[in-house]
């Protein structure tokens, strides 16, 4: 196999996710969740997975994809020997009545550009992971699709025989199909539909404009924000690791994960994405997950959670043929029970910006005196006990480097919560976490070779160590860090400044695929010790690894550049986020006026 890139887009409203492939076919769509079953899977399956697409009368057409600036409005053009077409694809979200209007509704708008061309539009949805396809009523000017849990209703003002025969017709005019989950359009399509265009994007225009990024990449920033905003169900406040799941880390390899759910792992990252692009509303929203996920939880806390904060993620194998052919297909993730003592600190960093950060006011920070007491507890309870760490081994629990980094960043995080409350009990308690912490952090040095392994015992090295530099626990400008970083780039830089976790075998054997956000966590420890050139071009390397729309996957094969796990991979974009913020930073870039 050639160079394998995702050849979609994705849309959202912060409710739900669609991808829609170069060839115009919804290629996935769950409602009424992200994870939700399927509405159109044809991403893992081509039989099972339902079709909604809006195809030429011929196998032998061009494609171009592209967001229209400064939004999440996804344009697909095709052309022919006939003429050329484009579709337009968006989901409403814009601001009325005093809340943001975030339907589970997707618009297809259909608009010749030139020529007569000839088009068939089929919408086929399914449920059930594709066990069940629904019956299909013809009514006055939609279609009812009935025996889901609600009903998916698709309005528009195309020949509803054209859509059920299956027939080609010249499209001569724009036409509009709504499709809908429980409460239908009860309006005038036409002009409703446009309505809801030109809101929408007004709408994601100005959030772009509400944003604070710096000079360095803008676009690239830009539509990581874009696609991270999306991937935050608003609902509840969590963000989802990815909209999709079965998509494998590298061909054959049985990586296959479901990704639609919420890791604590990265609220870190993801918090620190928000505030670097000065996005109030998000974190604060993400912030209240994590707060209620925290307040609901007695005793362990899981990894990760659903949108809804459920702690139930059964992991089942769904009879798919996956995507290329590669199974399992997995929905619910078992890594919910294993141990992962990180997410302690984790949480107590989330808890840090509500006393450092003034835009909080003291009735917000009610209650949460007690839980930044509750989890350093956990951290304290916990510290000596071995763990499955941020990759999550399942049959290897070791003393993880990371896992202590963030006992003592949590543990810092309460240091200084104590300092503002003046608490000496939380203050003491804390020193002395901490302490231990950073000493086993030291446990896990090797004197020889000048670098932090990934586990007290072990001679593996591993990406996450790179966090030692960035979270500053090793100062930068210190020989120990800089020798640090020259010894993981010896071990598992790939060329182009692509990064492996890890090169030791594992559960599935030794890992094929670069991870990305290690390759964004490299540019920013360049960035840290003073390697600044080298930082900046490794980040421009780093960026000729995404598809046609600047979308980012999870892994990338670094031999052939391919694109592998599941897509797109919300925390990609947060390092693209994080390590462009790093270096304009560092850079202290100037103003446009300069």
């Amino acid at each position: 196999m050639g160079k394998h890139l995702y050849e979609f887009g994705v849309i959202g409203n912060c409710a739900f996710l669609a991808l829609v492939h170069k060839n115009t076919n919804i290629s996935w769509l769950c409602w009424p969740r992200f994870d939700s079953s399927f509405i159109f899977g044809n991403l893992l399956d081509d039989e099972k997975g339902g079709e909604f697409s809006v195809n030429p009368c011929s196998d032998s057409y061009s494609s171009y994809q592209y967001y229209m600036e400064n939004t999440n409005v996804l344009c697909t053009e095709i052309e022919n020997e006939d003429g050329k077409y484009r579709v337009t694809d968006f989901a409403p979200r814009f601001f009325q009545y005093d809340r943001y209007f975030k339907p589970l509704m997707l618009i297809r708008k259909i608009e010749p550009l030139s020529g007569t061309p000839r088009i068939k539009v089929t919408c086929k949805p399914v449920g059930a992971y594709g066990d069940f396809v629904p019956s299909m009523n013809q009514a006055s000017n939609h279609i009812k699709f009935l025996g889901l849990e609600s009903e998916i209703r698709l309005t528009t003002n195309i020949s509803l025989t054209y859509i059920l025969e299956d027939q080609y017709f010249v499209l001569n005019d724009a036409h509009y199909m709504v499709l809908t989950y429980g409460a239908p359009l009860e309006a005038p399509v036409e002009s409703t539909a446009d309505s809801f265009l030109y809101k929408t994007i007004k709408y994601w225009r100005n959030w772009v404009k509400s944003t604070s990024i710096k000079d360095f990449y803008q676009p690239q920033v830009i539509r990581s924000a874009l696609v991270l905003k999306i991937h935050q169900y608003e609902d509840t406040g969590g963000i989802i690791a990815s909209a999709t799941t079965g998509l494998p880390e590298a061909p054959g390899s049985g990586r296959n994960w479901d990704y639609r759910y919420c890791w604590l792992r990265d609220t870190y990252y993801t918090l620190t994405a928000f505030n670097n692009i000065g996005h109030f509303e998000e974190l604060e929203k993400y912030f209240h997950y994590i707060a209620n996920i925290s307040a609901n939880q007695r005793e362990r806390y899981q990894p990760l959670y659903s949108v809804s904060g459920s702690d139930d993620l059964t992991e089942r194998i769904m009879n798919l043929k996956g995507y290329l052919g590669n199974q399992p297909v997995r929905i619910g993730n078992q890594a919910y029970e294993h141990i992962q003592n990180d997410v302690y600190g984790q949480v107590l960093l989330s808890l840090l910006p509500l006393y450092v950060d003034h835009r909080f006011n003291n009735e917000e920070r009610a209650g949460t005196h007690q839980l930044a007491y509750q989890v350093l507890s956990k951290i304290e309870a916990y510290i000596d006990e071995p763990d499955a760490g941020l990759w999550e081994f399942r049959d290897l629990n070791q003393y993880h480097c990371y896992t202590y980094l963030f006992h003592w960043a949590g543990s810092s995080a309460a240091l200084k919560i104590a300092n503002f409350l003046k608490d000496e009990q939380l203050r003491e308690k804390a020193t002395k976490v901490k302490e231990k912490a950073a000493a086993q952090i030291e446990a896990c040095y090797d004197a020889k070779r000048g670098v932090y392994t990934q586990a007290i015992g072990t001679r593996n090295l591993d990406a996450s160590t790179l966090q030692l530099i960035m979270m500053n626990y090793l100062k930068s400008d210190s020989k120990r860090a800089k020798d640090h970083l020259q010894n993981l780039e010896k071990d598992l830089r790939s060329k182009d400044g692509l990064f492996y976790r890890y090169k030791h075998i594992d559960d599935f054997g030794i890992p094929e695929s670069t991870f990305l956000i290690c390759a964004f966590w490299y540019v920013e420890a360049l960035a840290c010790v003073g390697r600044t050139d080298e930082a900046i071009s490794t980040f421009e390397n780093i960026m000729k690894y995404s598809n046609h729309l600047g979308l980012f996957s999870e892994d990338v094969e670094a031999s052939t550049g391919s694109q592998w796990g599941n897509f797109p991979q919300a925390y990609s974009h947060v390092g693209l986020v994080n390590a462009a913020f790093r270096i304009a930073t560092k850079l202290d870039a100037p103003s446009f006026l300069a």
